[in-house]
């Protein structure tokens, strides 16, 4: 997969959330992106995953275009923000519904992604019950299942201990290795480096890029 940015500009009530972003992203990557609160980051991946439209300018997912061509990329995992599951089921039952609407993989790999996750597929609690750490790892378990071409997280380490945060760094490698695209929004510099091949600043509505050690 190829991703092109070319002058991505989003503006929303006469504010200026993204200005000229200029990217070229590929599979087998990992793309970090840091930066404040309210600087685009998460703007930005809902610009590429076309949960929005570009005010000005274009982005091309294997040369469709977004918003023309395609309406969103064929092959997409994604959690932006806080992820959402109905309160009253299961995490595993939670899958299984969202697995029905494309019915690309079967029981089996939903099984297998929750225990990748670090959770139990047969854990009767509801999801209203699931700790904020568990809540995290259901919406990135979403994201994987489907061994999507490009996967989008937000903040994926939030509210996880050491070893859980070890673990899904290591999930994420496994996903870039089997080719994946990945694009990864997070405040901790050290797992940010760890985990990218490219890092960008998002600032201001601006993308920089920055060079990892």
């Amino acid at each position: 997969m190829k991703i092109q940015v070319k002058n991505g500009t989003k503006v929303i009530k006469g504010v200026m959330i993204l200005e000229n972003v200029e990217l070229e992203l590929e599979s087998g990557k990992v793309y970090g992106l840091r930066g404040p609160n309210g600087g685009g980051k998460t703007m930005l991946m809902r610009l590429i995953s076309g949960l929005i439209r570009a005010t000005e300018g274009e982005v091309y997912i294997d040369g469709n275009k977004l918003g023309k061509d395609i309406d969103f990329p064929d092959s997409v995992g994604l959690m932006l923000e806080n992820p959402a599951f109905l309160p009253g089921y299961t995490g595993l039952q939670n899958l299984r519904m969202l697995a029905r609407l494309r019915e690309r993989i079967d029981e089996a790999q939903i099984r297998q992604t929750i225990t990748d996750v670090g959770l139990d597929p047969d854990d009767k609690r509801k999801y209203r019950k699931y700790s904020l750490g568990m809540k995290q790892r259901l919406g990135i378990a979403s994201a994987i299942m489907e061994k999507p071409e490009l996967i989008l997280l937000d903040e994926p380490t939030n509210a996880l201990d050491e070893k859980g945060v070890e673990q899904i760094c290591k999930l994420i490698a496994r996903e870039r290795d089997r080719g994946a695209l990945v694009i990864v929004a997070c405040h901790d510099a050290a797992v940010l480096e760890a985990l990218s091949d490219e890092i960008f600043t998002v600032a201001e509505g601006k993308v920089e890029r920055k060079a990892v050690p």
